[in-house]
């Protein structure tokens, strides 16, 4: 149900709507949000499933389809329609979703999920399993620098830059997220394959040392690309100034209709 998603708006200016990663919540955007809303309405989105939203009804897989349709009905509710959206990874999935179907003014995608080439095999998530079994410890274990750098090494090229209590909460949404497994099944099950299709402003950013999203052999010519130089999988903590930037270049009102493009 559309009012079971939980959303946060600050700040001020046209709207950005923000979609978190797989297994996380809206917090990933804390670093980033302080230096957006000066020039943007900033809203930030538990998806259906994670944080403080309950997932959506069975019946059917919970594709990013069906997140992106949630998360359009829940705006409509709070009287935003085409907004700017942006997204990490299955969020940047989702606002790829979100462009497609109309609902998007423009999207900027960091290291966008279901660009890949083919669907992926299953595979089991031993590192989930890690953080659900050292959650109830995580607040104490990421103190120590080793550990943290440990704990988030995968997702961040510099691990000592995530502040204690932001490291225990993302080990403790990874491994508690009630709507993570349907929806990591659906998404390595599946690709996004109508990224010429979208109609709006796309901006795809690439963080230098990602980890788990490599980025397409071809994209739209007429899509703007750049990269986030010396950040990792979740680039909110290597470099939120960085991120900043390519946010409020994506969704500056100059930025050329894709409608126009050949």
């Amino acid at each position: 149900m559309t009012a079971s998603i939980g959303r946060e708006s600050r700040g001020t200016g046209p709207v950005l709507v923000l979609l978190h990663t797989l297994g996380s919540d809206r917090r990933i955007w804390d670093p980033v949000v302080p230096l957006l809303e000066r020039d943007r309405t900033v809203v930030t989105v538990d998806m259906p499933g994670f944080g403080t939203s309950a997932p959506l009804d069975a019946g059917a897989p919970v594709t990013p389809t069906r997140l992106a349709k949630a998360i359009a009905d829940a705006l409509a509710e709070d009287g935003i329609e085409h907004p700017h959206v942006a997204g990490n990874s299955l969020g940047g999935w989702v606002a790829l979703e979100l462009a497609l179907s109309g609902a998007a003014r423009s999207v900027t995608a960091i290291a966008p999920a279901g660009l890949w080439p083919h669907p992926l095999a299953p595979r089991r998530d031993l590192g989930r399993k890690a953080a659900r079994l050292f959650a109830p410890a995580a607040g104490l274990l990421v103190r120590h620098p080793a550990l943290r750098r440990v704990a988030l090494l995968g997702v961040v090229a510099h691990p000592e830059r995530v502040p204690p209590q932001a490291a225990a909460h993302l080990v403790r949404s990874y491994g508690r997220s009630p709507g993570f497994p349907e929806v990591n099944a659906a998404m390595r099950a599946s690709r996004f394959e109508r990224l010429a299709d979208i109609r709006v402003p796309v901006t795809l950013a690439w963080a230098q040392h990602d980890r788990l999203v490599a980025r397409p052999r071809r994209v739209p010519p007429w899509m703007r690309t750049v990269t986030l130089e010396g950040c990792g999988h979740l680039p909110m903590w290597d470099d939120p100034a960085a991120v900043a930037l390519v946010l409020l270049a994506g969704s500056a009102e100059h930025v050329p209709d894709a409608r126009l493009a050949p």
